[in-house]
């Protein structure tokens, strides 16, 4: 591991596991500082990595957090996402935070927390608008007819990114900044010399990547290479669904804030591209300890979704946008993320171990720093050592347990009775 007082050499090899969000991220920020060996090995044949949270239609960027410090980090992002390699993909249609009329006390609690970090901030000054009565909804999304009786703010300092164009975007800037990016590179394995000198990765192919630091950044399948982190991060499965609209009924749509309530799920305006409206039902996560390893992974068949949580959707439909409730549900597939019990990152290098780095956690909050977490990882290799304690390995922390903002409670796929698929409907054998 670099001491603290040791300066990086900008010759200095530094190999990066994983393209998703955190990995990319890193490799554009230690390019953009003039690091000119930086190479990215990542398992998917295709960009945007199959298996990256980051690959998908779109991501919410708020800066509302129970915890004001990340509320903090989220405004630096937001102005990130303003800066001209951005600026592109990043869509401020505000963002209509509610509880519906059946919300557990859990739920309610995590909205008010979430208000209270951002509500005193001047950035948002004259930007939240309480949501107390049906005609507080009209005003500011007038399309929704469904019932919602719901309570909550609306923000108007907010929006989302278009995810996958955002990753191309960064892809493209790595590239141009003399960053090598293999894909179709699944690693097999750390080498090491001297038991403890990280000293590059092996692929499934056979072919070994020398390098001075190795950085891993494998979201939710890092326990397949790094085991001992499987106290800290839990990888957790999120439903996603999408309605194919029409031209007509996106343009109708177009322009609708984000729109979340907090104990049934959130949905975006159409896509522009492709009128794809996303949904995604809230819930607690599903694991998947059906491994040899009994690791919770990935797993190889995510072209699904349970069906309670299909139910959930069109529930959340009924309430706002009733007339496509019982619509066919697309490219329904379960999205991948790397939980830790206390939602925080952990950027650090690995103990018991030298010239080998993590930067994992993102719990389900990590796209919207897609412009800046690089940076911090950057700062840590120079610094030779994580000085933000909340960031640091915390060995023994275990990420089973009930996150204060998840509704529900966590689910193994095992416990799964019955899913759907855009073909049909089967019975889980998981």
């Amino acid at each position: 591991m670099p001491l603290a007082t040791e300066v990086m050499d900008k010759q200095t090899s530094i190999l990066i596991l994983g393209a998703g969000t955190f990995g990319l991220s890193t490799a554009y920020h230690l390019a953009k500082a003039g690091y000119t060996n930086v190479t990215v090995l990542e398992k998917s044949p295709t960009f945007p990595p199959e298996l990256s949270a980051g690959n998908d239609l779109n991501k919410i960027l708020r800066a509302e957090y129970e915890d004001p410090f990340y509320a903090e980090l989220a405004l630096e992002a937001m102005a990130a996402w303003k800066s001209p390699l951005f600026a592109p993909y990043y869509h401020e249609t505000g963002y209509l935070l509610c509880n519906s009329s059946a919300a557990p006390e859990k739920s309610k609690k995590s909205l008010q927390k979430s208000l209270n970090s951002i509500q005193n901030r001047p950035a948002f000054r004259g930007k939240i608008t309480p949501v107390i009565s049906r005609e507080d909804i009209r005003r500011v999304a007038p399309v929704f007819d469904g019932p919602m009786q719901w309570k909550g703010y609306f923000n108007s300092f907010a929006g989302y990114a278009s995810a996958a164009d955002a990753m191309t975007a960064v892809y493209s800037a790595c590239t141009a900044l003399g960053v090598t990016i293999h894909l179709d590179s699944a690693v097999k394995t750390l080498t090491y010399s001297k038991g403890e000198v990280c000293a590059g990765a092996v692929t499934t192919s056979g072919k070994h990547y020398s390098a001075s630091t190795t950085i891993l950044a494998l979201g939710a399948s890092l326990g397949s290479i790094l085991p001992q982190i499987k106290r800290q991060v839990i990888p957790r499965a999120s439903p996603v669904a999408h309605i194919q609209l029409t031209t007509e009924e996106a343009a109708k749509l177009r322009g609708i804030p984000v729109t979340y309530a907090r104990d049934l799920g959130f949905f975006f305006e159409p896509d522009r591209r492709t009128n794809l409206l996303k949904i995604c039902p809230a819930m607690a996560g599903y694991t998947n300890y059906n491994t040899s390893s009994g690791l919770s992974l990935p797993a190889e068949d995510n072209a699904f979704i349970p069906a309670r949580d299909e139910k959930t959707i069109r529930r959340l439909l009924r309430e706002t946008l009733p007339a496509l409730a019982d619509r066919p549900l697309i490219d329904r597939h379960i999205c991948w993320c790397a939980d830790t019990a206390d939602s925080e990152y952990v950027i650090d290098f690995v103990p018991g171990k030298k010239r080998l780095a993590v930067v994992t956690g993102d719990s389900a909050h990590a796209f919207k720093m897609l412009p800046i977490v690089g940076k911090w990882v950057k700062d840590v290799l120079e610094k030779g050592q994580q000085e933000n304690k909340r960031w640091r390995w915390k060995e023994g922390n275990d990420a089973e347990v009930d996150v204060s903002w998840r509704v529900g409670k966590s689910t193994d796929f095992r416990d799964v009775k019955e899913i759907r698929r855009d073909s049909d409907v089967v019975r889980a054998k998981l």
